[in-house]
């Protein structure tokens, strides 16, 4: 069975354009406890970013969750890590949380998380697809669910997250930009790195329901590289509106993407002899990344692009480290979903450790640049065209081992994604640029 709305990180879009309604959500919210009302313990937990919609969309969930029968658990905002978390360790029969990401404020979306605090089975979101279809029914008055808020749901969290660093280490002495992208974790980040004895400079934590993501955040990171060079600080943490994606900055004011922390992070884990299995990536991973852990005797796999893939792929091959170069890094040895507080975690925890900088630790990596053009289609194209495989192969041919191509069809828009990557840009440019031509002739042939 096709899923009609769930794609791989759950169901988003904008407000109030189908699916993303109130009326939508509430039959989401009921269809959802119709499946979840034989599973775990009593309740289902929700909690939401800090986009303005969120208040709606929370009120429809728990009125859908009420008449089937389901009690709710209410988080307010929190980061989507947090509810991850919490929904295994409150044994919570499902976790829902209303966020869409990285995305503005006029976005919004649903992701929901198993008891097991993992993401929820393709089998269980085609159960709730299937009652989607149903009329709403509502339990006898004497079964309909209440709601609670969890009012310590916050300070679990923070607990949790400082776990996650070696004991009794601590970060005195440390001075940390902390960018909360006005977003879920504005409340929480900060928090986190100060009662581990940092210095924090706090930017992007005054949410109003419309500035999420904007201007701030692991997706505009420009506002934390000026604050690390103005404050002269250690390192700038970059967290995107929902928390599971982090960019960093070292104290050159100089970016660190995910892949070259999950280098770091593997490499340290290697060095105390923590680490097992494979590192997973995706297919955008940076060749530099890979031939970096070559040199370390680390293998790299990689998965399709979205973490949802590369959670499998850590989990078929027994993988604890994983992640993406936009920044949501699973270390499944600390907790079971991407989480940007606690990858950050990690790496300043080594930056203590060491003694080095950020800078310092990211040297092991080279990265290669990388082009990618986006060739627009007014319908579906194979990318098997002789044509297209002809000049696939011409540019691997002359790159050689010093180089690499990938194209790949977008999943969400009517787009060819030509990208190239090699140790020189001017050539890598020119090839995707000729690349995406070849991409264009064949389509228009």
């Amino acid at each position: 069975m096709t899923r009609k709305y769930f794609g791989t990180d759950g169901i988003r879009g904008k407000v109030g354009v189908p699916p993303i309604t109130p009326d939508f959500l509430l039959k989401l919210g009921w269809a959802a406890g119709q499946v979840f009302a034989n599973e775990g313990h009593n309740f289902v937990l929700v909690g939401k970013d800090t986009r303005i919609s969120g208040y709606m969309f929370e009120s429809a969930l728990e009125a859908g969750l009420t008449a089937a029968g389901v009690d709710t658990r209410l988080l307010g905002p929190m980061p989507t890590p947090a509810v991850a978390y919490l929904t295994r360790t409150l044994h919570a029969k499902a976790g829902i949380v209303i966020s869409a990401s990285h995305n503005p404020f006029y976005d919004n979306g649903i992701k929901f998380f198993s008891a097991q605090g993992t993401k929820l089975p393709d089998d269980i979101e085609r159960k709730i697809e299937a009652h989607l279809d149903l009329p709403i029914t509502t339990v006898d008055s004497s079964k309909l669910g209440k709601a609670k808020r969890v009012v310590d749901a916050a300070g679990r969290y923070i607990e949790f997250c400082k776990a996650s660093v070696p004991t009794g280490m601590g970060f005195d002495g440390m001075k940390i930009v902390v960018d909360c992208a006005n977003g879920a974790t504005y409340h929480i980040a900060p928090n986190v790195f100060t009662e581990l004895g940092a210095q924090v400079i706090t930017i992007g934590a005054e949410p109003n329901g419309l500035n999420i993501n904007e201007d701030f955040g692991a997706t505009s990171p420009e506002n934390l590289a000026k604050t690390v060079l103005e404050q002269q600080a250690d390192c700038g943490i970059a967290l995107d509106g929902d928390g599971d994606r982090v960019i960093m900055v070292d104290h050159k004011g100089e970016l660190v993407d995910g892949d070259e922390l999950i280098y770091i992070i593997a490499k340290a884990r290697l060095k105390a002899g923590l680490l097992t299995g494979p590192v997973v990536g995706t297919l955008m991973t940076n060749l530099g990344m890979e031939l970096a852990l070559k040199g370390l005797n680390l293998p790299l796999l990689r998965a399709n692009v979205g973490d949802r893939y590369v959670i499998e792929m850590m989990n078929e091959y027994n993988s604890m480290l994983g992640g993406e170069n936009s920044g949501h890094i699973i270390c499944l040895d600390k907790t079971t979903t991407g989480d940007g507080i606690i990858a950050a975690l990690q790496i300043v925890a080594e930056m203590q450790k060491t003694g080095l900088s950020l800078h310092d630790l990211k040297s092991g990596m080279q990265k290669y640049p990388q082009v990618l053009i986006n060739v627009r289609t007014a319908k579906k194209v194979d990318l098997n065209h002789v044509g297209i495989q002809n000049a696939v192969r011409a540019v691997e041919q002359a790159l050689g081992d010093k180089g690499r191509v990938l194209l790949r069809a977008s999943g969400t828009e009517p787009l060819i994604r030509v990208m190239v990557e090699g140790l020189d840009f001017a050539t890598v440019d020119n090839y995707a640029k000729q690349l995406s031509e070849d991409v264009q002739n064949a389509i228009t042939v």
